[in-house]
């Protein structure tokens, strides 16, 4: 199926925003994150959707939102997918604890501005 760009940062905010609650939820920390195989695999499936969606949308939206980070959240796409066993999950963590939160608040006031 194709998507509209808003179709995908809507896709990208729900999947960004289910994870973090999730974390804060269940007080997660960092080092869980590090040691915990199960919470890995949780957090790739949302990961891997959220830059799927950023790789897809047009360029012209990337650049007229490039206070965003496209091309590292698609990066960390793709590292997950295609080098797996190579992950470094000190990485992961500061990206689901650290940027994630950051993404959302941006994604937010892109939604602010589009009304």
């Amino acid at each position: 199926m194709k998507y509209s760009d808003q179709q995908r940062i809507q896709k990208i905010y729900e999947n960004a925003t289910k994870l973090y609650n999730y974390i804060l939820e269940n007080k997660l920390k960092k080092e869980d994150l590090l040691s915990e195989f199960s919470l890995q695999w949780l957090v790739t499936t949302p990961l891997y959707n959220i830059g799927e969606h950023v790789y897809n949308l047009s360029n012209e939206y990337k650049e007229a939102h490039s206070e965003i980070q496209w091309s590292m959240i698609a990066g960390v796409r793709h590292r997950l997918v295609h080098d797996y066993d190579g992950t470094n999950w000190s990485i992961i963590a500061d990206v689901v604890f650290e940027e994630l939160p950051i993404l959302i608040g941006q994604l937010e006031e892109i939604f602010a501005e589009e009304r």
